[in-house]
């Protein structure tokens, strides 16, 4: 697999249903969709207990159109709620953990890191953080499909 550049929408609780809407315009299906309430507690970088508010909003869905995957997930308490412009990330899938470091780390200079790059409880290697222009990102190595 090649490098991937893909949007990365959040939602203010609605996520759910604008990716039925999506589904239901572009067709095809979910890969994964998860609930904030799935996360194993203590996981690190996942921050604070699920709140009883947050438990059934999405914490990530996907959905590929063409070459390209449409991914997602609401805002929680924790992080706020989100505000046009302010509630999308370019999400950059790679082929390997040290072309994620390169990245993330070329990326992240001069940024604010969220989520330093670590693996996790989905089985890849991931990390998050706005770069020095405000732009936010996701670097991720999908450790289940290396081969």
């Amino acid at each position: 697999m090649a490098t991937a550049v893909n949007p990365y929408l959040i939602f203010n609780g609605n996520c759910e249903e604008a990716f039925l809407f999506y589904q239901s315009v572009f067709g095809g299906e979910f890969p994964y969709i998860g609930r904030f309430n799935e996360m194993p507690e203590g996981e690190e970088g996942c921050g604070a207990p699920v709140s009883e508010k947050d438990a059934n909003r999405i914490m990530h869905v996907s959905l590929p159109i063409g070459n390209t995957i449409l991914m997602g997930s609401d805002s929680s308490e924790q992080s706020g709620d989100v505000t046009f412009g302010g509630n999308f990330s370019i999400s950059i899938n790679v082929d390997s953990a040290a072309e994620g470091d390169r990245i993330f780390n070329g990326l992240s200079a001069g940024g604010t890191v969220y989520m330093p790059m670590a693996k996790t409880f989905w089985g890849a290697y991931f990390g998050m953080f706005k770069d020095k222009f405000d732009v936010s990102w996701m670097v991720n190595f999908d450790e289940n499909q290396a081969g």
